[in-house]
C-alpha cells in the first residue's frame, strides 16, 4: 500500500508545476518579434496587454487578431537510454478591439482576449518518469475590458479588469499491473475561473523617446469539481476511487518597465527595451483537497519554493519603407524553478529566446504581420527529490505566427 500511495501523491505533485514553461510572451506579434519587449511603445491595440496606459495615444479604434503555434519538444537522458517528447503543436490566440473614442479624444476604451498560459507535453509510454507523468496540457483565455486616459501630452494612464479561464488535463501510468501486465492509469481534468487587474502609466516625452510602467495582478484559478478517474485492477478500485477534487493554481504577477527610442542617427530605427518581474514566489506550495478519501489517497500539501525572477528582454523595428519593417529581438529568461524541484512534467531551465518578424502595409488602414521565435536550454542535470527522480533534460521550441490589424 505504500507503493501505492506514493503514485497517488505524485499524481497531485504535477499540477503545481503550471510555472515558467507554461507562461507564453506572445500577445502581441510585433512585440513577438522584438524579444517580447513592448512595455514603453504602443505599437497597436495589443498594448491593452502590454500597457493599458498606451490604448489612449491610438488615433483610432483598431481590431487585432494574431495567431501563433507553439512546437515544443523536450529531450530526456539518464545512464540507461534516452527519449523525446511526442510532437505537438499548441496554438495561443489574441484579440483586441480597442482605441481612442474619436480623433483627438482623451479616452480610450478597448477589450483584450489573449492566452497568456498554455502549452504541455507528451511523453511515450515506456519512458522512465511514466510513473510520474505520461502527458499534461494547460490552457488558460484572459478576457480583459480596458479603459485609458491621456492625462496630458506627456502621461496617458490605463487599467483593465482581468476573467480568466482555464483547464488541463493530465495523465500518468500507475505501478500496478492487471493481469495482462498493464500498468493502471490515473486521469485527471479540472476547469477553473480567477480574477485579477491589468495598470499601467504610458510616458511619452517625445518622438524620439517613451517609457512605460505596468503591473498585472496575480490571478489565483479555483479549480472546483475537478475530476480525477483511475484504471487500475478492480481488486484496487476500492483504493483509487474516481472521485472530485478542489485546488488552486497561482498565475503569477508580473511587474514591467519599458524604455522606447529612436536614435538620433537614424529616424526608421525603433528600439525597445523591457525589464519584467515575475512573483513566482506564489509557488511555496499547492494543496489538494479530494472528496473520496481513501488509505492511499489523501489530501495532499506539496512544497514547490518557486524564486522570483527578471527577465531583460530587447528588441528592434526598422521602417523600410512606409509599407514595410522588419523587427528582432532577443531575451534572457530565467527559470524560478529550484535545486531538487525540477519535474519531468516541466523540466525547466534558464531559457534563450530569439526572434525575428516582418510587417507590410497593403493597404492604409491595414496591417499584415509575421513573426517568429526560437526557444532553447542548455543542456542540464535536474534532480525531483520529492519523485526520487533524475536525469538531464534540454527543451527546444519552435514558435511562428501571424496576425493582422485594421484601422476603423
Amino acid at each position: 500500500m505504500k507503493k501505492h500511495f506514493l503514485s497517488a501523491s505524485l499524481v497531485l505533485s504535477t499540477l503545481t508545476s503550471f510555472g515558467a514553461g507554461y507562461q507564453v510572451n506572445l500577445e502581441g506579434l510585433r512585440q513577438m518579434a522584438m524579444g517580447g519587449s513592448g512595455t514603453a511603445w504602443p505599437w497597436d491595440a495589443s498594448t491593452i496587454f502590454y500597457n493599458p496606459g498606451g490604448l489612449s495615444r491610438l488615433k483610432s479604434i483598431q481590431v487585432y487578431g494574431s495567431l501563433a503555434d507553439i512546437m515544443p519538444a523536450t529531450a530526456y537522458g539518464n545512464t540507461q537510454g534516452s527519449t523525446t517528447t511526442k510532437s505537438q503543436t499548441f496554438t495561443p490566440f489574441n484579440v483586441y478591439v480597442g482605441g481612442t473614442i474619436k480623433e483627438g479624444s482623451r479616452l480610450g476604451l478597448g477589450l483584450g482576449i489573449y492566452t497568456p498560459f498554455g502549452t504541455g507535453l507528451t511523453w511515450n509510454n515506456d519512458w522512465p518518469g511514466r510513473y510520474l507523468v505520461q502527458s499534461i496540457s494547460l490552457s488558460c483565455v484572459f478576457v480583459q475590458p480596458t479603459i485609458s486616459y491621456r492625462i496630458s501630452d506627456l502621461i496617458s494612464v490605463g487599467g483593465g479588469f482581468i476573467y480568466a479561464s482555464g483547464n488541463f488535463a493530465l495523465n500518468q501510468a500507475l505501478p500496478v499491473q492487471d493481469m495482462n501486465g498493464n500498468d493502471g492509469t490515473a486521469h485527471l481534468k479540472g476547469t477553473g475561473n480567477g480574477v485579477g487587474f491589468n495598470l499601467g502609466v504610458q510616458m511619452k516625452v517625445n518622438e524620439h523617446l517613451q517609457f512605460g510602467v505596468t503591473y498585472r495582478s496575480q490571478v489565483n484559478m479555483d479549480l472546483n469539481g475537478g475530476r480525477a478517474t483511475f484504471d487500475v485492477p478492480a481488486s484496487l478500485s476500492t483504493t483509487f476511487p474516481n472521485t472530485q477534487f478542489v485546488s488552486s493554481l497561482p498565475l503569477p504577477q508580473v511587474f514591467s518597465v519599458g524604455i522606447g527610442f529612436k536614435p538620433l542617427a537614424n529616424e526608421m530605427l525603433t528600439m525597445q527595451f523591457d525589464l519584467n518581474y515575475t512573483g513566482w514566489n506564489s509557488y511555496d506550495s499547492l494543496r489538494f483537497d479530494f472528496a473520496t478519501q481513501t488509505s492511499s489517497l489523501k489530501n495532499m500539501h506539496v512544497p514547490r519554493h518557486y524564486r522570483n525572477t527578471l527577465t531583460p528582454r530587447l528588441g528592434g523595428n526598422y521602417k523600410i519603407s512606409k509599407v514595410v519593417s522588419v523587427m528582432a529581438g532577443a531575451s534572457y529568461d530565467p527559470t524560478p524553478v529550484t535545486t531538487g524541484f525540477v519535474s519531468p512534467e516541466l523540466p525547466d531551465a534558464d531559457r534563450i529566446n530569439v526572434s525575428c518578424g516582418a510587417s507590410v502595409k497593403p493597404f492604409k488602414r491595414l496591417t499584415i504581420m509575421a513573426a517568429m521565435e526560437f526557444t532553447t536550454t542548455a543542456k542540464h542535470a535536474a534532480t525531483y527529490n520529492y519523485g526520487n527522480f533524475n536525469g538531464t533534460y534540454t527543451t527546444q521550441a519552435i514558435t511562428p505566427g501571424i496576425g493582422l490589424y485594421y484601422n476603423l
